[in-house]
């Protein structure tokens, strides 16, 4: 396993484990899947993972239960991170909600507490107060926010009168925004961008195409899965596939080390099994050549996907099988 090079309390991977399908039925993996989530864990903890990110909208909380259950004692030796849904993100509330979380993690201190929406009502200036009194008194580690802007991340940061450690934003092959900004600025100046669905919700994997959609709710609702879509990403999952087998790895391992490939971010892929989480945990090794990333990189400018607007009727269509 790879790390962050940051001055941080305790060292960061470059993969870590993202934990929304835990205890969320949402994603389709069955019944049985909380008992493979502490199988996970176990195995991520084995391979060198210390980045384990929750929130306390996942599954309504039972998300932080299963994941402070299966790290157990190991809770304190590695970054255990969560977020607060911004509903009225004022400072006694996000010091509730703060105290909350914790205690179904089962640890006296939370990491990384991230914000993980920007409230477009509530200023940060009232929400990073909480979250620095919760420094102050040692529930909180490092401050983090999620699905922010550059501008409103440095404001946040200005809020809070310390760094604001990291932004968690969607980040993959065929969601580069985050190129543009919020990566030269975590360079700059130390930070890090947590990449969340660096695999598209496994749309980069190729396991998918348009005779084969993927089954589950979360992933029916994303326009990258659209039959025309899925037909349009052909030529970009040959690309990965061509590139993987010069690593003999799998085309979701390449798509990892391309956002891996900048030093200052880390992604947390979920997993829905331990070979799924070795997997994930091997691409930290993988280095892209230059010629390999530029392949890569002119692949993805290639895919031209219907989203948006334009998007709507046809995933009605798609629904409703016609």
């Amino acid at each position: 396993m790879r790390y962050v090079q940051l001055d941080t309390p305790k060292p960061i991977s470059k993969i870590g484990l993202g934990t929304w399908q835990f205890g969320s039925k949402e994603w389709g993996y069955g019944p049985d899947y909380e008992r493979r989530a502490a199988e996970i864990v176990r195995r991520a903890l084995d391979l060198g993972v210390t980045l384990f990110d929750t929130a306390e909208l996942y599954g309504f909380g039972r998300s932080e239960r299963i994941l402070g259950s299966a790290l157990g004692d190991d809770r304190s030796k590695v970054v255990v991170a969560s977020k607060i849904f911004p509903l009225l993100p004022v400072a006694p509330v996000v010091q509730q909600r703060a105290v909350a979380s914790a205690a179904r993690l089962g640890v006296d201190g939370i990491d990384l507490y991230q914000v993980h929406q920007a409230n477009p009502v509530v200023a940060d200036t009232t929400t990073m107060r909480g979250m620095r009194s919760l420094q102050d008194v040692g529930l909180v580690g490092e401050v983090g926010v999620s699905n922010y802007g550059l501008r409103r991340w440095r404001f946040a940061e200005a809020a809070l009168g310390r760094r604001v450690l990291s932004n968690q934003v969607r980040y993959s092959m065929i969601d580069r925004g985050p190129e543009e900004d919020l990566i030269p600025y975590a360079e700059q100046a130390g930070r890090i961008v947590i990449a969340y669905s660096p695999l598209a919700q496994g749309f980069l994997s190729g396991r998918y195409d348009a005779t084969n959609p993927p089954a589950g709710a979360v992933r029916r609702a994303n326009p990258y899965f659209l039959p025309e879509n899925l037909e349009r990403g052909t030529a970009l999952i040959a690309t990965l596939r061509e590139v993987a087998d010069a690593h003999d790895a799998t085309p979701s391992q390449i798509a990892l080390a391309y956002v891996l490939r900048h030093p200052n971010v880390v992604a947390i892929p979920g997993a829905s099994g331990v070979e799924q989480m070795e997997r994930n945990a091997a691409a930290a090794e993988i280095d892209l050549t230059d010629d390999e990333y530029a392949a890569l990189v002119a692949a993805a400018h290639a895919f031209r996907p219907v989203t948006g607007l334009a998007a709507v009727p046809r995933m009605v269509r798609a629904r409703l099988g016609k």
